[in-house]
């Protein structure tokens, strides 16, 4: 008999994509408790990255790293054979910044560099780093810097850390670069296309979620500008304007740049790269999500990869979130048979988040009654 495969993101604020499985899970047993249920958490490059791979069955590789404002995180990197998934949020992210606390003009992605380079010690050739949630504007320039590209003023000084400080660059000296970087495959998790520099680019765009004013901006935007002129410069390369430069505050044309990138869509990269393809195989129902179903879910967001790579396998999906956002026929077109919103069991969505874990199954139980039989087998509609 087929079995249904759990294959959510995070409900952010609220559960990790792991607890939402948990709770489908439960959900859907105390409604049929003869179905088979296999779970298999996702996420699209940004937070829960990380905790994917290792649900999939990646290696946790632990690693002390600095935090985007300099103070050391306990984070890691997940392996399997000879590729390793880095998540950026999780070392240097947003999410390690204290509450209150943002610091654009100093925040950096070094912590992103040193678990790379950890990975690399390791002996992994295949590095997919996951860009989403950042919470510097550097152009990538301190994770480079972790693997060991020295960034000089014009007294052969290193520069602190941070965007700001990229308006005093000079040269990049690339004698100290990881020699094992030559050596390996980097894959970018990501599915931003904006450039590095301009009104599309990362400080214009992504600067105010991360607390910049628009001083700050024009800061920022100045450095970025310096640092592309020295890379190109140097480095006989000019990505700034390809798609996908801008992503991460200017990861991904450090990335671009040094160690010569390229990206794939964060959940088709995962996807694949977890083995999501044997899990649907066998599969009668995919039930995915997130915490909000919305048109932002629309532009590569977890959920509508997962139903579009089950439709592919002509398995039905179906979605449940904290709250939808689109009609039955953007749901359709995406993929999605039907979705389940918390918010039709709990109308406060303030309420919702504090009540997610027994929304969940509730809701579960209702999706069970409409797409699983008695027997516990997945319907056909």
């Amino acid at each position: 008999m087929s079995y249904v495969l759990l294959a959510p993101d995070k409900f952010k604020g609220s559960l990790t994509a792991a607890e939402v499985v948990h709770h489908l899970a439960a959900g859907l047993r105390q409604a049929r408790p003869r179905v088979e249920v296999r779970g298999f958490p996702v996420a699209d490059g940004g937070d829960g990255t990380l905790d994917a791979a290792i649900s999939a069955g990646f290696r946790r590789v632990p690693v002390l790293a600095t935090g985007p404002t300099g103070t050391l995180v306990r984070t890691a990197f997940a392996r399997s054979d000879r590729v390793a998934v880095v998540e950026l949020a999780d070392a240097c992210g947003q999410r390690r910044l204290r509450a209150g606390t943002a610091s654009p003009l100093d925040a950096s992605s070094y912590g992103a560099g040193e678990v790379i380079r950890a990975a690399l010690d390791h002996g992994c050739r295949e590095i997919v780093l996951g860009l989403g949630g950042s919470a510097s504007t550097d152009g990538g320039a301190g994770l480079v810097g972790a693997l060991g590209v020295r960034l000089l003023d014009d007294r052969g000084a290193e520069l602190p850390l941070g965007g700001a400080a990229l308006r005093r660059l000079h040269r990049v000296d690339l004698a100290g670069l990881h020699p094992a970087v030559r050596r390996a495959r980097f894959v970018l998790a990501s599915d931003v296309d904006n450039p590095l520099l301009g009104p599309a680019g990362a400080a214009a765009v992504y600067g105010p979620q991360k607390g910049a004013t628009g001083a700050d901006i024009a800061v920022l935007e100045a450095g970025l500008a310096r640092w592309s002129k020295v890379v190109s410069a140097e480095l006989g390369v000019d990505v700034a304007g390809r798609p996908g430069a801008g992503a991460a505050g200017g990861v991904g044309f450090a990335a671009l740049a040094f160690l010569g990138a390229r990206f794939r869509p964060g959940i088709e990269l995962l996807l694949d790269l977890l083995g999501f393809g044997k899990l649907v195989a066998g599969a009668g129902l995919v039930v995915t999500g997130e915490g909000s179903l919305d048109a932002q879910s629309l532009h590569g967001k977890a959920p509508i990869g997962v139903a579009i790579a089950a439709g592919a396998a002509g398995v039905p999906a179906v979605a449940v979130a904290g709250q939808v956002g689109l009609g039955p026929d953007e749901l359709r077109a995406a993929g999605i048979r039907a979705a389940y919103p918390l918010t039709d069991l709990e109308p406060d969505p303030q309420a919702c988040l504090g009540r997610a874990a027994e929304l969940v199954e509730e809701i579960a139980a209702v999706l069970a009654a409409e797409w699983i039989d008695p027997s516990g087998r997945p319907l056909s509609r």
